[in-house]
């Protein structure tokens, strides 16, 4: 298991896919690397040489942003929106969608589980509720 960047990638496959396993690289990404670095497509992780494996660092740490620079980057992009009160910034505060989905219906994944709103029409069923909060 060869380890990249503090992250230890599968050395059973494929070196293209096995970079995936990195935050921030995808399909595209990894072929780049693949093919700037000069390793054959197909190679397994295992069988990297030590030369391969460091060629690949010193790109990703020179030419792409990933793992904690990108989390820290992302972080910052939505701690300035929220902080000039954009409406993008808001909707991250609140935890909604951000990009325009609707909310009436579904959204779960961001508002969370559905808190049901009704009213209690039996007097004592509302004063057993209210002791409860």
């Amino acid at each position: 298991m060869p380890r990249i960047l503090g992250v230890d990638i599968p050395g059973k496959k494929r070196i293209e896919i096995s970079l995936r396993y990195l935050y921030g690289i995808g399909p595209a990404k990894a072929l780049e690397i693949v093919k700037k670095a000069k390793i054959p497509l197909g190679t397994k992780a295992d069988d990297l040489t030590a030369d391969q494996v460091s060629s690949i660092t010193t790109m990703l740490q020179n030419d792409y942003l990933v793992e904690g620079d990108l989390r820290r980057a992302i972080m910052q992009d939505i701690r300035r929106l929220t902080a000039i009160g954009s409406y993008r910034g808001v909707r991250h505060r609140r935890g909604l969608p951000v990009r325009g989905q609707r909310t009436k219906t579904n959204a779960r994944t961001r508002k969370g589980r559905a808190k049901t709103v009704g009213a209690i029409r039996d007097k004592t069923q509302r004063k057993l509720a209210n002791k409860d909060e």
